[in-house]
């Protein structure tokens, strides 16, 4: 029988607690939920686009990844504005953004051609176009510049029509009508070509611009309009549906490196899966707001076709043909939006 001392058996005793605290770090590691800084300039609220797809997001990892992977949500500009924001993603302090695409033609010009007027006929024309060569160019694009990575493109709460105190029902009548537009030359420009004085104002001064007579009207959704009492202001929708504008879900280069390649198929997986749920219930969402509208007094006058077909035409050879000029890596991108006409 061999016989082990005292000072042996202290010393084996202690040394294996010793091995499995050395350890212990990198099963934590391997343990702990990833955790991913998720913003958005809206209220966490079920009438808020970027809420609703936020929350399925959150339901399908769950389902996928369990406690896996960690989505921790800030609405409402917690994180800041929306500007800074972008830049707060770009060096990985923010991990991931939902927002409309206008915000990244700051960092990536062409992004800048979604916000074109009557580019897109409805938001399935934008989902096919935008899932085909033209949103991937446009990601390959935000991608080399910034190191954003454009994860999915999903949809608002309906499409942007013109609002007014007095009824507008043609283009003969939108002419020298001042309307509170986006302040993005793209706004500006197809509000220009269609006869109207666009008249850039901050959203949270609209309200009191519309009451006091500045602006004559604005263009916006007709769930924005219902969330924010624009309808108080205005009594008129001329549905144009000029824009339908697709909202986008980001990530930075530090947020996606955080996720391990096992879980990378499981997230891509949930994001897509968020998006088309969220689509099908922005549709529904965006008919309910025009329907309450209505039932609040609000008239509403569709676009006629030959209206439409007409400044389609001349969008398409004057601002979309100018943009394509300014950036010339968009000219095949036009061709693949026409192409995925639906």
């Amino acid at each position: 029988m061999v016989s082990i001392s005292r000072r042996r058996l202290v010393q084996a005793g202690c040394a294996a607690p010793l091995a499995a605290l050395a350890a212990a770090p990198a099963i934590v590691r391997a343990q702990a939920p990833i955790a991913l800084r998720f913003s958005s300039s809206m209220l966490a609220d079920d009438n808020a686009a970027h809420f609703v797809w936020n929350q399925l997001l959150q339901a399908n990892l769950k389902a996928a990844v369990g406690d896996a992977i960690r989505i921790d949500y800030f609405p409402n500009n917690q994180l800041g504005k929306e500007a800074d924001v972008v830049q707060q993603v770009k060096v990985g302090s923010v991990d991931m953004m939902v927002t409309g695409s206008s915000i990244f033609a700051t960092v990536s010009p062409e992004i800048g051609m979604l916000d074109l007027g009557y580019l897109f006929d409805s938001y399935a024309h934008a989902s096919k176009a935008l899932e085909g060569p033209a949103g991937a160019t446009l990601n390959e694009l935000l991608h080399k510049r910034s190191g954003i990575t454009i994860l999915t493109w999903a949809s608002h709460f309906g499409a942007r029509s013109v609002y007014t105190k007095a009824p507008v029902k043609s283009l003969a009548q939108i002419k020298g009508v001042k309307l509170r537009v986006l302040p993005t030359p793209a706004f500006i420009e197809t509000f220009k070509l269609m006869g109207a004085i666009p008249t850039p104002i901050p959203f949270g001064e609209l309200y009191m611009a519309a009451q006091t007579g500045v602006v004559d009207g604005f263009e916006h959704d007709a769930a924005t309009v219902l969330a924010s009492k624009l309808n108080e202001v205005v009594k008129s929708c001329w549905l144009t549906e000029h824009l339908f504008s697709p909202m986008v879900v980001v990530i930075g280069k530090r947020g996606l490196d955080k996720i391990p390649a096992s879980l990378r198929p499981a997230f891509q997986k949930a994001v897509a899966g968020a998006t088309v749920q969220q689509r099908a219930i922005a549709s529904e969402k965006g008919k309910a707001a025009v329907q309450e509208l209505q039932r609040k007094g609000m008239g509403f006058f569709p676009m006629a076709a030959a209206d439409r077909a007409a400044v389609r035409k001349e969008m398409e050879a004057k601002l979309w043909g100018d943009f394509a000029k300014q950036y010339p890596a968009t000219a095949p991108l036009f061709a693949a939006v026409n192409a995925a006409r639906v």
